[in-house]
């Protein structure tokens, strides 16, 4: 964070100070939630959970270094104590995003977020300082937390917004306030607490709305409620997609052997060929949003699609492929799972593994509301169609819809099976494995469907799988 005195700060977040001998003293550390990673000038926050109460470790904080502790009651050690910890936490974001002087980009979507974000990410950081977003820390505490991580060095702030509801995207832009708003996809995800797709556009446009008439909002040409938005924002509109009318598009997409996307990227500038490191084809609409915001920060065709080429995967568990001694390839993408993702997932699984046997372990998609049944049951008639091996559906009753879905689209009968947890997936694929196989896992995240993954990778660096 830049630095600012502990006065400074009592005075931003409207807090009262206890317990502090020296006003003056400036937090120079990083601001942060969770005890382990306090360091010489922190200020932590102490929320209070569930089953945690920051104010409990007060007094450890300022013993490990910290400067002092943003609290909502005197705690007997520096603290500035304030009414609400999560509206200061805020207040203290707002304050230094404007004192900053950084580019804020804000992107949202229903699918590939941080994929998206991690892309941007790299490209920009191959032209000039640029803070963003950790892993999907992308609520109402993980948001300001990262504006907070800024320092005086950094050039573009790149922030993932997430939304649960209407109105939760419009306060994050009032936290901090982008400069370039990104609107990827309005699919499925969620859809069981927004009531339906077009209340989803309409919480995702709140990004745009908040855009000001100096700003850029770039938005998905290939998804028709993103490229609605055009008409609520005052900020210029910057298509992409592989649409002809995208102002920046891919052109002869194609996948390599391995499933990485390769492509001509075509900016207003000039064109340039671009292979992605990332498997599957759905990386592409992520690559060209990346793009489109590269492209809006001054950058030519030539570096965008070189910083392209040159990206990997920041945030774990999405999309990890791992080849194991014997020759199975485990692809990791447990750490969450939509409709729209689980497609593109099983599209990417189809790619990566031609000539090969494939393996889809795939557990509940969640929050879909009324809409959990049909989804499933299509998911699971969907990994038939794109031929994939063996189909494991890991859990309880939307897992059985999976496997059913599997079963009546085809004559799979043992070619697809439920199982009742994790564990079992693990057995089940410890006995029936060979070298050469590609196994997909992916779920929502309340599954904790990793932990096949790791124990299949586990299992491949000591050499206990069979093979037959």
């Amino acid at each position: 964070m830049i630095a600012l005195s502990l006065a400074e700060i009592a005075a931003v977040v409207g807090g009262q100070t206890y317990d502090i001998p020296d006003p003056a003293l400036q937090v120079t550390g990083p601001v942060v939630r969770d005890s382990r990673e306090v360091e010489s000038g922190s200020l932590f926050v102490a929320f209070v959970g569930e089953r945690v109460d920051g104010h409990d470790y007060a007094g450890a904080v300022i013993a490990a270094g910290a400067a002092a502790v943003l609290a909502s009651r005197p705690v007997g050690v520096p603290a500035i104590v304030v009414d609400d910890v999560q509206t200061a936490l805020g207040a203290l974001a707002r304050h230094v995003v404007e004192r900053l002087g950084a580019t804020l980009v804000a992107l949202t979507g229903s699918a590939g977020k941080t994929s998206t974000k991690d892309l941007i990410a790299q490209v920009l950081r191959s032209k000039a300082p640029t803070v963003f977003t950790p892993g999907s820390l992308n609520n109402e505490i993980g948001l300001p937390l990262t504006a907070l991580s800024a320092t005086e060095e950094t050039k573009f702030l790149v922030l993932e917004m997430g939304a649960r509801g209407i109105g939760h995207i419009r306060y994050l832009t009032e936290l901090t306030p982008p400069r370039i708003g990104l609107v990827l996809n309005v699919g499925t995800a969620h859809i069981g607490e927004f009531g339906g797709r077009e209340q989803i556009a309409q919480a995702k446009g709140e990004l745009v709305e908040s855009l000001p008439e100096d700003g850029a909002a770039i938005l998905n040409a290939d998804d028709p409620l993103v490229r609605a938005m055009a008409s609520r924002t005052k900020a210029r509109v910057i298509l992409f997609g592989e649409s002809d009318e995208a102002d920046v598009r891919a052109e002869n997409v194609r996948l390599t052997e391995s499933g990485q996307p390769s492509f001509s990227l075509r900016t207003p500038s000039g064109c340039s060929d671009v292979t992605m490191r990332l498997y599957g084809e759905h990386h592409v609409s992520n690559a060209l949003a990346a793009a489109a915001v590269a492209h809006e920060l001054g950058m030519s065709a030539d570096e965008i699609a070189r910083a392209l080429s040159e990206a990997g995967s920041l945030s774990r568990w999405r999309m990890e492929v791992t080849e194991r001694p014997d020759g199975v390839t485990v692809v990791n993408d447990a750490y969450n799972a939509n409709p729209e993702s689980m497609r593109a997932a099983l599209r990417a699984l189809a790619a990566m593994g031609k000539g090969r046997r494939t393996w889809a372990v795939l557990g509940q998609m969640a929050e879909l509301g009324d809409e959990a049944l049909a989804e499933h049951d299509a998911v699971g008639r969907l990994a038939v169609r794109l031929n994939v091996g063996k189909l494991v559906a890991v859990g309880g009753r939307e897992a059985s819809w999976l496997q059913l879905g599997a079963y009546n689209e085809g004559s799979w009968g043992e070619e697809s099976v439920h199982v009742s947890d994790a564990q079992a997936a693990v057995d089940l694929l410890r006995s029936e494995l060979r070298p050469g196989d590609v196994v997909l896992v992916k779920a929502s995240r309340s599954v904790g469907l990793e932990r096949v993954a790791l124990a299949l990778l586990a299992d491949g660096t000591e050499g206990e799988v069979s093979a037959r």
